[in-house]
């Protein structure tokens, strides 16, 4: 689904953005899809549909938090023109926060299942966790689903990132969760919900653990264990004050650091969950949780471990990566848990890299055994271990804070650079790569004491920014009679334009 390139208006551009939306808005033919922008981190559906539903009846929104917008599906083309032309000329506020509205190119919102109408009796929703920093566990759904409607049954799994099913009660108490939850964080900043309503109608859980619940049967606990569900965990706390399970404080988030305690012994390993699924198929086996990924449609020539490490580095600390013989293009990463994992396959499954897509996946293998090693095409070795380098970026709490973890994107943030690299040998330095040169370019100031700048590089798309950093993060920098080299260090940015 298309949607108008999106700007978070700033500085002069607030000043006409009032104007400018209502010349877009004669750009764009009417729709009663609207495009809205411009909103508050904490927003959600209720909030969305709170501000707009005086211009008419909203049918659907599709929130998208991580940049800031949705968008609304009215049930008529005329009440989309009311909020888009009342935004033109005076400001409307949603959650605080003056948002921005324009006719989306789409006429209809395309939902990703088909319950397609909220009143069609499905009790049962799809959660998707962006950015799933901390673990996600039935005891944290429930906690945060339970109190606006009584929660049923949980699955949790693992596709392309870390998916639920939560059935309610009732289809009014789907409908509240929904609406209350969808956008929200779980934890400040992180674990973000996306909220659909699924295809079952029912859930089938034939055990109570970390992965699913049938809060209707308690029997369903495996006492063979040796611990025991406290019950009056589920009802009584809040996630926050899981620090003692391994949740951590909520603010300030770190990503969990390599030496992680929650790694899962192989009593811990989830058995088999059946519930029903959609179309494609019927029943479900979990992934037992590994701090391996199987990364697969790797370019032959033009990937190595180094490579690989400068892309899934950003995700969390990685100790070995291993090229398999026998699947030509596939190769084993070891990271420090099984949560990293996890932020990798959200964040990097299916991105394109060097013109092949990649399929990132929980691989079943614990731990990457250096063997069967050889040389690669471009001579380098199949096998690298990374337990010790310095350029792992999450080696301590201290380290993970300065990491924010971001989805690919077309603009790259750069640090740890000499004052006296240009923006003309940056250039020349993807020209001397083979890799695209940057559109746009943006220095950050710097105090005159400082050793090291950074800035912005923006490319002209998402693939040839993942393609630079894939290369150049992490080059050695020599500088004339300087001592030792400077560590280019890239990662993507929270912004989406300069």
């Amino acid at each position: 689904m298309k949607t108008p390139a999106a700007a978070h208006p700033s500085g002069k551009q607030k000043a006409i953005s009032a104007q400018d939306n209502g010349e877009d808005s004669h750009r764009i033919s009417p729709s009663p899809v609207v495009h809205v922008r411009g909103l508050c981190e904490a927003v959600v559906e209720a909030d969305l549909i709170d501000a707009l539903e005086k211009f008419g009846s909203i049918c659907y929104v599709m929130m998208m938090p991580f940049k800031r917008q949705a968008l609304v599906e009215f049930t008529a083309a005329e009440s989309a023109d009311r909020c888009v032309s009342c935004g033109a000329k005076e400001p409307v506020y949603i959650a605080g926060q003056q948002a921005y509205f324009n006719y989306s190119t789409s006429k209809r919102i395309t939902r990703p299942t088909n319950a397609d109408n909220p009143n069609s009796g499905n009790k049962v929703l799809l959660l998707s966790i962006q950015n799933p920093l901390y673990p996600i566990t039935t005891d944290v759904l429930y906690t945060v689903c339970n109190p606006i409607g009584s929660v049923l049954r949980i699955v949790i799994f693992k596709r392309n990132g870390i998916q639920a099913m939560v059935e309610f009660e009732s289809v009014q108490c789907a409908q509240k969760a929904k609406a209350a939850l969808n956008g929200a964080d779980i934890y400040a900043g992180c674990c973000t919900l996306k909220i659909e309503y699924a295809r079952p109608t029912r859930l089938n859980v034939i055990k109570n653990d970390n992965e699913s619940w049938d809060y209707t049967k308690p029997y369903l606990v495996r006492r063979d264990r040796g611990k025991g569900r406290q019950r009056q965990a589920i009802l009584g706390e809040h996630p926050s004050s899981y620090s003692d399970n391994g949740y951590g404080s909520p603010c300030p988030l770190l990503p969990l650091p390599g030496n992680s305690r929650y790694k899962l012994s192989s009593a811990d390993v989830p058995d088999m969950v059946s519930y029903p699924l959609p179309q494609s198929s019927s029943s479900y086996s979990a992934h037992a949780p590994s701090s391996v990924a199987m990364v697969s449609g790797l370019h032959s020539s033009k990937m190595n471990c180094t490579r690989i490490f400068n892309l899934f580095c950003l995700y969390g600390n990685i100790e070995k990566v291993k090229f398999m013989k026998s699947v030509p293009g596939t190769a084993l990463v070891e990271m420090g848990d099984e949560y990293a994992v996890d932020r990798a396959i959200t964040h990097l499954n299916s991105i394109k890299v060097f013109g092949k897509r990649l399929n990132v996946c929980v691989s079943k293998q614990h731990a990457v055994i250096p063997s069967q090693v050889f040389e690669l095409e471009d001579g380098s070795s199949s096998y690298k271990d990374f337990a010790m380098t310095r350029n792992n970026r999450f080696s301590s709490a201290g380290q993970a804070s300065k990491n924010i973890i971001q989805p690919p994107s077309a603009v790259l943030h750069y640090y740890n650079v000499p004052p006296c690299i240009s923006q003309e040998h940056l250039l020349r330095l993807c020209t001397e790569h083979d890799v695209p040169g940057f559109v746009k370019f943006k220095m950050f100031d710097a105090k005159p004491s400082s050793k090291t700048i950074s800035g912005l590089l923006e490319f002209d798309s998402k693939t040839e920014a993942v393609e630079v950093l894939t290369v150049l993060n992490h080059y050695q920098i020599r500088i004339p009679n300087g001592s030792n080299p400077y560590t280019l260090k890239l990662c993507f940015s929270t912004s989406s334009h300069l």
